[in-house]
């Protein structure tokens, strides 16, 4: 871009998504653009965020991301951090179900599997004939369809494998039931398979996995920091040289003759912000509010996406009491089983840096969508489940040196059957607005390296409409890639 042209672009949302789009837009546009960056909350990071937990790092809101999808290393390198990044220990994880801890089946597609010998040792004789039997039931299926997971495997393999696996995972990723998220979506490799003629759910899966073998994975599955991704969070801020804008709610967003106009504060008296360009990095509902007046269509296909709530709980265990914690990386817990975590992490087995001579540090997750109740209990008695349920799988009863509980409010959007064409026409509608795009979980997938990967698209997107307008302006011998919007 011309470096002589101001230009200022506003980024709703610091999530990790509104602050990659900030860094990128940044790089794309050089110092001479203001980047004003509003976040609702009073922190930036979404769900990023880092707390001191018995003298030791614990990241209480996203753990990792995976590393097979390079977008959220490579901003990593990109950013100086690479001194930082650590991969998890042996430890492997286990599955709660049925009253017994298990190993957790490696051999599958969030649990789907290419045969039935992949998970029998999850299931009863009953449930693994079942499985068994699936390849020889007809399959009814039309290129393009989409279904929901848990539905369509409970009408072919029975109901075990949906409860003992594919919902504990499914529920893992995105706080959702499997009976309610739909298969494009979350298993996009099994529905390609389908349509490409996999004669059956497991033939399809085990086509999945064939392909994902074939790639190269070149290292470890997933990556974190050492010192949690706040260090993360710091470095993009730095890096994107934004003005941030804490507590402040945007309440609308008009189009004007010459870009955009938001509404900044609770009431309408409060300010207005003028912008030749915006991105929206918020979650669906507020991307539904956002985009009512200037894109309704837009806006109607935002508001089919849910979102969950959910509750993580961080407990400092003194070393001691912790050595009887079982030697793997946690447990995912099915929903039908008496306890109120829906899975544990070991965080000390899983990483070698969250633990120290004194503690080591445990963290439990908490909520599905649905499940508004579970989380409508105070700290301490959210921490007090937490405490009675690892007792019951682990016999541990010694207090936590420390104990921490973060709430994410809304924070996991739910892909529910047809989730992909709704995104379609949300970006259709976007994509016809000029100076205005989207980013962020609600689009393409609720990791990190999906996120940055949208933020991405999103500040190119509105770096070249920058360009070209500036281009367009110059051709007429005027000036005006500022729009004549700096003042607010």
């Amino acid at each position: 871009m011309n470096r002589t042209q101001p230009c200022r672009v506003v980024v709703v949302g610091g999530g990790i998504s509104g602050l990659a789009a900030a860094y990128r837009l940044r790089t794309l546009l050089g110092s001479v653009a203001e980047i004003i960056l509003i976040e609702g909350s009073r922190r930036l990071g979404g769900a990023l965020r880092t707390v001191e937990l018995g003298g030791v790092a614990l990241d209480v809101g996203a753990e990792a991301f995976l590393m097979r999808r390079r977008e959220a290393a490579d901003l990593i390198e990109e950013l100086g951090l690479t001194g930082q990044l650590r991969h998890p220990t042996a430890a492997a994880p286990t599955v709660r179900a049925d009253g017994r801890t298990m190993a957790l089946p490696t051999r599958t597609m969030l649990g789907l599997p290419g045969a039935a010998t992949d998970v029998a040792s999850l299931l009863s004789a009953q449930g693994r004939a079942r499985v068994a039997a699936e390849p020889t039931m007809a399959l009814r299926w039309e290129p393009g369809r989409d279904a929901a997971v848990g539905l369509l495997l409970r009408e072919r393999t029975g109901d075990e494998l949906v409860d003992r696996l594919v919902d504990p995972l499914l529920g893992g990723v995105y706080a959702g039931r499997a009976d309610a998220l739909g298969l494009r979506a979350t298993l996009p490799a099994v529905a390609t398979a389908l349509d490409r003629g996999a004669g059956s759910l497991l033939a399809a899966a085990g086509m999945a996995l064939t392909a994902s073998r074939l790639r190269p994975s070149g290292g470890p599955v997933f990556g974190t920091l050492s010192g949690g991704f706040n260090g993360l969070v710091d470095a993009l801020v730095a890096a994107a040289a934004v003005r941030p804008r804490l507590g402040l709610p945007v309440r609308g967003l008009a189009r004007t003759p010459r870009g955009w106009r938001l509404a900044l504060g609770r009431t309408s008296k409060d300010e207005h912000l003028d912008a030749d360009a915006v991105v929206l990095a918020v979650p669906a509902p507020a991307l539904r509010r956002l985009l009512a007046d200037p894109l309704p269509a837009a806006s109607a296909a935002a508001s089919q996406v849910e979102v969950a709530s959910s509750a993580v709980v961080g407990l400092a265990l003194p070393r001691a009491a912790a050595q009887a914690l079982p030697e793997t990386s946690g447990v995912l817990v099915a929903a039908s089983e008496p306890l109120s975590v829906k899975a544990f992490t070991f965080s000390g087995r899983k990483w070698a840096h969250a633990s120290s001579a004194e503690v080591l540090l445990v963290r439990a997750s908490m909520g599905r969508h649905g499940e508004a109740r579970v989380l409508q209990r105070a700290d301490a008695e959210l921490a007090e489940a937490v405490r009675a349920d690892l007792a019951a799988l682990t016999g541990i009863t010694a207090a936590p040196v420390a104990t921490v509980v973060a709430r994410w409010g809304g924070g996991l959007p739910q892909y529910a059957p047809g989730h992909l064409d709704s995104i379609a026409a949300l970006e259709r509608e976007v994509a016809g607005s000029a100076g205005l795009a989207v980013a962020g979980a609600t689009l393409h997938g609720v990791g990190l390296p999906a996120c940055i990967d949208t933020a991405d698209a999103a500040a190119r997107r509105i770096a070249g409409y920058l360009n070209s307008r500036m281009q367009a302006g110059t051709s007429r011998g005027g000036v005006e890639a500022s729009g004549g919007t700096m003042g607010s």
